[in-house]
């Protein structure tokens, strides 16, 4: 082509989910060794029968082919408001809520809103890719938080504060943390909002994986002060829980004023949120909390086999954080790129996982595992596979 295209989007990383399934692209697995796909964050059961015969019976109607007014259906933000109110144990009220599509679009929303090109955002590391790309395409510097594997992946806010500058504009925590997994505890995220509250910064607060926690209590008590709104800003994710990954539907909750000004950005970005996603969420929130419960169950079950399989064997890798949706995993193999040792791992056990270094500079040990589509009773077989690899390996 003769013409040119944004420098900054050139410059943005490859999507690396399509990378890694590009390295097992027409392969055929043999039955007594099929392949374990823990590279991609989606649940391994289907949306509920319930949901799906809801969306059924609301299809034909018109009004599912319409736009919604751009902050969401107002049922819908009232619902959240409601459930958030509830689980937090405050007072969310609907004007605090906008609905996105889906909670990468609630990053890109927020951030876009937050800072401009040249401003600088605290991104701990390792980082989720999405969030580096959308901050590389902006022009927005992103200043990365060491990755403390002696904390189990939780980052240090003493560290963050020697971090901020007159340039930035935000400190972004994930937890559950995709890609490690780990667990934010409450005094942490509270030392997090302490540090932005005090420099006049946003604390943005992905709690995508925030329904499947192993522990049904608030994860933290932010929303509980009376004057959350001028720090805090939460992401949340109906897409996975429900699983809607095809509708893309996400929320963020914030000050009234921000998300009026969020819906200048939404307005020119997609309009609002699919109209059939919000629906979905609608009745996922307010007829299927027993269903979240079984899978947040689930995922607990699933978290405590994996932990188990790695204390019953010596794998020659160790598992440094595990949680909701995710285990980070550092390899045995020194001197190794991450990048080799997954693809090794993808030809030789047929077992397909993500390098660290695709969520990061210094993350070459690693690897992350996303195993919410995997069974409890082949956490063992995840183990094994693993430790066959460090022993041929090291030959």
């Amino acid at each position: 082509m003769d013409y040119r295209v944004n420098g900054l989007l050139h410059r943005v990383a490859e999507p690396p989910i399509a990378e890694a399934h590009s390295w097992i692209r027409a392969r055929r697995f043999p039955a007594e060794k099929p392949l374990i796909d823990v590279a991609q964050a989606v649940p391994g059961y289907p949306p509920p029968p319930a949901l799906t015969q809801h969306l059924a019976a609301v299809i034909p109607s018109p009004e599912t082919a319409r736009y919604t007014e751009i902050e969401g259906v107002p049922s819908l933000r009232e619902a959240l408001a409601a459930h958030m109110s509830a689980f937090y144990g405050a007072s969310i009220a609907a004007p605090q809520v906008a609905i996105t599509a889906g909670c990468n679009q609630a990053f890109c929303l927020a951030l876009m809103t937050l800072a401009g090109a040249g401003d600088e955002v605290i991104l701990p590391l390792p980082y989720y890719f999405n969030h580096q790309m959308w901050l590389d395409m902006l022009g927005i510097a992103a200043v990365h938080l060491p990755f403390r594997a002696d904390r189990g992946g939780v980052p240090d806010p003493a560290e963050a504060a020697r971090l901020i500058r007159p340039k930035t504009r935000a400190i972004v925590l994930v937890s559950p943390n995709n890609p490690t997994g780990a667990v934010y505890p409450e005094e942490t995220i509270a030392a997090f909002r302490d540090l932005a509250a005090a420099h006049g910064i946003a604390l943005v607060l992905d709690e995508t994986y925030k329904d499947f926690l192993a522990d049904a209590e608030p994860p933290h008590r932010l929303f509980a002060a009376p004057d959350w709104p001028g720090t805090l800003i939460q992401l949340y994710s109906f897409s996975k829980v429900y699983c809607l990954t095809g509708y893309r539907v996400g929320a963020i909750i914030a000050a009234p004023e921000f998300i009026a000004e969020i819906a200048k950005a939404m307005d020119c970005v997609a309009i609002c949120a699919p109209r059939i996603g919000q629906e979905a969420a609608l009745y996922g929130l307010t007829h299927l909390a027993a269903w979240r419960e079984q899978n947040r169950l689930l995922m607990k079950e699933r978290v405590a086999a994996l932990r188990a399989a790695f204390a019953a064997r010596s794998t020659g890798y160790d598992l440094v954080s595990s949680g909701a949706y995710f285990a980070y995993l550092r390899h045995p193999f020194a001197g190794s790129s991450a990048r080799a040792v997954a693809q090794r791992l993808a030809e030789e056990e047929n077992m397909l996982c993500l390098p660290g270094s695709m969520f990061g500079p210094g993350q070459e040990a690693y690897l992350r595992f996303a195993f919410a589509n995997v069974a409890a009773e082949r956490m063992e077989e995840i183990a094994d596979r693993l430790g066959r690899s460090a022993r041929l390996n090291r030959l």
